[in-house]
């Protein structure tokens, strides 16, 4: 395995751990990282069990450590100063290709799903805002947050090691989850104790929490959608009336991708809408929203028992015919598939 192969499994592991942080060499890293930004050490390392803990902390004006007694935000002189400085040196030292080819080796291959992780606890914090000036006050302490472990794709492409400028912020990111820099005081959070995601690295579970923080903040998605927790209880006793009264078009959809498009057309009662040689189509009218359709193929390669497996494949609403369908999915217009043998 070559180097970046090895930084690039590190890295992934960190962004997607779930065990405990280890707080000693987390405290050691966010020292390290004041120190090297020639910055006195922070006085009190506070450790919070999740970004919302941490949030509900700094918010509280009235707290030990409201804005007066934590001191301003250290976060572009710990985090952004060293990050800006050591890509410029090392884009001056690969030059404008060799850094793209670094990149796309290295944190270009995590940064679509440690981005969006991202977004997604920044977005579900901001919505436990009570009202309007809390939000104002959580989005502008969002902005102060070094996020740790979700570094880990810029991190992944620098490096880190014992000597680096980054080598601080590392340990920290190798460590613990989200923390917050000030001139007196660190806050630094534990990792999540759940993490759940689907073969595109999209937040996903059925039955539960896809990411879980041991103090319950908790975010819960299907398929990378936000979904409210008491919709996926509910997703064990779906009947096709209970996805048609659906009012919320999105929710509908994770409703049928649940049930199965091919049960709900079979207890439904559905009619076909055209058939030939290449299978059946299938259309699916929905209230505000636009038209399910779906094309049933059979293999016409049989299963090693015999059988002749049936397939369910989703094309665009404007298909008319099972043929243009088909096509669709191969990238080609329906007078252009003419396939020699169907597989």
């Amino acid at each position: 395995m070559n180097e970046n192969e090895n930084s690039i499994d590190v890295w992934r592991a960190a962004a997607a751990a779930t065990a405990p942080a280890n707080r000693p060499e987390a405290e050691a890293g966010v020292r390290l990282a004041y120190r090297t930004a020639g910055l006195p050490e922070p006085e009190l390392i506070v450790w919070a069990d999740s970004p919302r803990a941490a949030l509900r902390l700094l918010v509280d004006a009235e707290g030990p450590w409201g804005v007066q007694a934590r001191g301003r935000s250290v976060r572009e002189a710990v985090r952004t100063a060293p990050w800006a400085a050591e890509r410029d040196r090392l884009q001056g030292r690969l030059g404008p290709q060799g850094w793209g080819r670094r990149w796309n080796a290295t944190g270009g291959r995590l940064w679509t799903n440690t981005e969006r992780l991202t977004d997604r606890i920044r977005a579900g914090l901001v919505d436990l805002a009570e009202d309007r000036a809390e939000e104002a006050e959580v989005r502008l302490l969002l902005l102060d947050a070094v996020l740790g472990q979700h570094d880990a794709a810029w991190l992944s492409a620098f490096d880190t090691e014992a000597g680096s400028p980054l080598h601080g912020l590392a340990e920290v990111a190798r460590s613990a989850g989200w923390w917050w820099p000030y001139e007196r005081l660190a806050v630094v959070c534990e990792r999540p104790v759940e993490l759940h995601r689907d073969e595109a690295g999209r937040l996903d579970r059925g039955d539960g929490p896809a990411l879980a923080f041991r103090d319950g903040f908790a975010l819960h998605a299907w398929r990378g959608m936000p979904v409210p927790a008491e919709f996926l209880n509910g997703l064990s006793t779906l009947t096709p009336e209970r996805i048609r009264d659906e009012e919320n078009a999105e929710l509908r959809r994770v409703m049928l991708e649940h049930y199965g498009y091919d049960r709900y057309l079979s207890e439904s009662a559905a009619e076909p809408v055209h058939r030939d040689e290449t299978g059946v189509l299938w259309r699916i009218p929905l209230p505000d929203d636009e038209d399910v359709v779906m094309v049933e193929v059979v293999n016409s390669t049989p299963e090693p028992d015999g059988t002749s497996r049936t397939y369910w494949l989703r094309v665009p609403p404007e298909t008319r015919t099972a043929k243009q369908g088909v096509a669709w999915t191969f990238g080609l217009a329906a007078e252009a598939y003419a396939p020699l043998r169907q597989t």
